[in-house]
């Protein structure tokens, strides 16, 4: 029987309704307890012991897959859309070709980018805090129509979320280094950071790369209006949180919604727990029971055609 491990928490909080697939294939999966990542020396002692490893968003590191090789790990599949984590380069030295399961989550991530623009638009947020704290408080917010977006990504998220706010009627300026036009959606295209001062709201929804760490940084959020807003369900390294921390204290940015951050979970003693204003998530903007099930089948499906 071959032994599965599992290291996505969307996955395992779905692995009960899964654990069929596995017994199909002649496996058993196990998952073991953590928050948001194991570390890399815990990786070490687990990854040999088995015979399949579903990837989350691990250090999948070159010296992880080396400790598989010399263990019993024969196959990896990332399960997800971001990469960011995994050693491809490494994985291949030790004999792994790993894949994972893109163009997945457009439409549920790109609900949840959505979702964070309207709450930092009328600052639904705050005025739920100030409700459960016993005041009533009336902020003045900002209508959509009419507003831009700086819409960083241009794949299956970013045309979702294109979609989206058009139907909203706001304008949005795509970037994106491999931008191809969809003839449906009537966006503008720009280079980074061309044009940034136009927009109300800044979305990520790109990869991270080695070129688009740190895009937004203390001379990119200086481009931007003051008061505009800033949303992210891309990676948490695409955003400088020094900087974008100094850009909330001063005033230049109104506010934030994050779903990804530099480190997660999110240190207890973040200064970004300071301003009331922003709006956090905990990495889980492609957390849908249906999302997550289409996926983790197709990282079932991947894995079990490398096994065997």
């Amino acid at each position: 029987m071959f032994r599965i491990l599992c290291t996505c928490p969307p996955m395992i909080g779905a692995i009960a309704s899964l654990e069929s697939e596995f017994t199909q294939h002649g496996a058993s999966v196990q998952c073991p307890p953590f928050r948001q990542t194991l570390t890399v020396s815990e990786l070490l002692k687990l990854v040999p012991q088995y015979d399949g490893w579903i990837i989350g968003d691990d250090p999948a590191t070159a010296e992880v897959f080396a400790a598989g090789r010399a263990g019993q790990l024969k196959a990896a599949v990332k399960w997800g859309v971001g990469t960011d984590n995994v050693d491809f380069a490494g994985a291949k030295a030790s004999g792994y070709e790993v894949k994972n399961t893109p163009g997945m989550f457009g439409e549920e991530v790109s609900d949840v980018a959505l979702g964070y623009l309207i709450s930092l638009a009328r600052e639904l947020h705050v005025i739920d805090r100030g409700v459960r704290a016993d005041t009533w408080p009336k902020p003045s917010g900002l209508s959509l129509t009419g507003k831009t977006v700086a819409l960083v990504g241009f794949g299956n998220i970013g045309r979702a979320a294109a979609r989206k706010m058009l139907a909203f009627g706001m304008r949005v300026i795509a970037y994106d280094p491999f931008y191809q036009a969809d003839p449906a959606l009537s966006v503008e295209n720009a280079s980074w950071p061309e044009r940034l001062g136009e927009a109300d709201f800044l979305v990520l929804t790109c990869a991270l790369t080695p070129s688009s760490r740190h895009m937004v940084n203390a001379e990119t959020l200086s481009l931007m209006k003051p008061g505009a807003r800033l949303i992210n369900v891309g990676r948490g390294p695409l955003v400088d949180e020094k900087a974008l921390i100094e850009a909330l204290e001063n005033g230049h940015l109104h506010s934030a919604a994050l779903d990804v951050f530099e480190e997660e979970p999110l240190p207890a003693d973040s200064p970004l727990r300071r301003h009331e204003r922003c709006l956090f998530g905990s990495h889980n903007s492609s957390n849908t029971r249906e999302a997550v099930h289409r996926t983790s089948l197709k990282a079932i499906e991947l894995l079990f055609d490398r096994l065997k």
